[in-house]
């Protein structure tokens, strides 16, 4: 059952109940799209919890989530709806015998063409109607959540082409006519700043920027989705993170890297966040040869005299995690 959030308060504590940790920045800006009927745009570096965001949205409002993951390529056969040819064919060989008969009389092919096509209706028609994710959520009989994922890997056409039915939600299908939603969906759309998304997107969404969190909020997520982690590890672990963040790497560990981070050293029965231990596991955090080889220069304190220093306290000490 769909449930009513009449306040910002509300919406921040509705998300925390499915362990999302929002701000009142969030909050706030998602209880404007809820009100106001608007799309709302996340932008930020992956892995921050712009998808999480709709996810725990859709659970807390008790709406179906349905899902439009955007690549290059996409366009409106796949993200709207598509005719499902097979099963026309394995009808009208079912029907072979009734289309023998309804055509019998004509005299001409021209005639048995006309005729047949008084008969098209009945193979474009909903009962072939391949549905996608975007008009899955138009024609839905109850509230959705609708989430357009990475819309900034998409080409400029099919962010063109979204224009239309994010204006108006509803779509034109040449063979039946125009299907208009039933209820508006919720809609979030989340994009890596891969590219530059246009103006006129923009200006008819919410926007908010989700960046890395703070160390107090990344604790938090972390003690939220790893209890069984320590209070001292996730600690050691959430300073060890935010320092690799402010290094000049390829690409900084994300919030859910952060959360394979603390699993893993759950799983290892890690009591300490020792060099040994950070070096062993590093690849769970980096996902460069190159960031990997620049973390572990420091850890060592050999970073080539550009002041590297050691991070251990004397032989096998817990990782000191302001150090990096």
């Amino acid at each position: 059952m769909e449930l009513q959030y009449d306040s910002v308060e509300s919406v921040k504590t509705a998300l925390g109940e499915q362990q999302y940790i929002a701000s009142d920045e969030i909050a706030t800006v998602l209880y404007l799209a809820e009100k106001l009927g608007k799309p709302l745009l996340l932008e930020g570096p992956a892995g921050v919890g712009k998808t999480e965001l709709s996810k725990a949205w859709a659970k807390a409002t008790g709406k179906p989530l349905v899902r439009l993951q955007c690549y290059e390529g996409l366009d409106e056969s796949k993200a709207l709806y598509e005719w499902e040819y097979a099963k026309q064919m394995l009808y009208t060989q079912l029907l072979r015998d009734k289309l023998a008969e309804v055509l019998s009389d004509a005299d001409s092919l021209a005639t048995a063409a006309d005729q047949l096509a008084n008969e098209e209706d009945i193979f474009f028609s909903e009962r072939f109607l391949l549905e996608r994710p975007l008009l899955q959520a138009i024609n839905h009989d109850e509230p959705t959540v609708l989430l357009i994922d990475e819309i900034d890997r998409a080409d400029a056409e099919f962010e063109a082409f979204l224009l239309e039915v994010l204006s108006d939600f509803q779509v034109s299908i040449p063979e039946i006519g125009t299907i208009t939603a039933k209820q508006r969906p919720v809609v979030f759309l989340t994009s890596n700043n891969t590219r530059e998304l246009s103006e006129a997107l923009k200006r008819r969404c919410l926007f908010i920027f989700i960046d890395y969190p703070n160390v107090s909020e990344e604790l938090d997520i972390v003690r939220i989705k790893v209890p069984e982690l320590s209070e001292q590890m996730a600690k050691q672990a959430v300073e060890a993170v935010q320092t690799l963040r402010r290094m000049d790497l390829k690409k900084h560990p994300s919030v859910s890297e952060t959360l394979d981070w603390a699993k893993a050293l759950v799983t290892l029965n890690a009591e300490s966040l020792d060099r040994e231990t950070v070096e062993n596991t590093l690849t769970v955090l980096l996902k460069y040869e190159q960031d990997i080889s620049k973390a572990r220069r420091i850890l060592r304190g050999r970073d080539g005299g550009q002041g590297g220093r050691d991070l251990s306290e004397g032989g096998g000490s817990s990782y000191r995690g302001g150090d990096w």
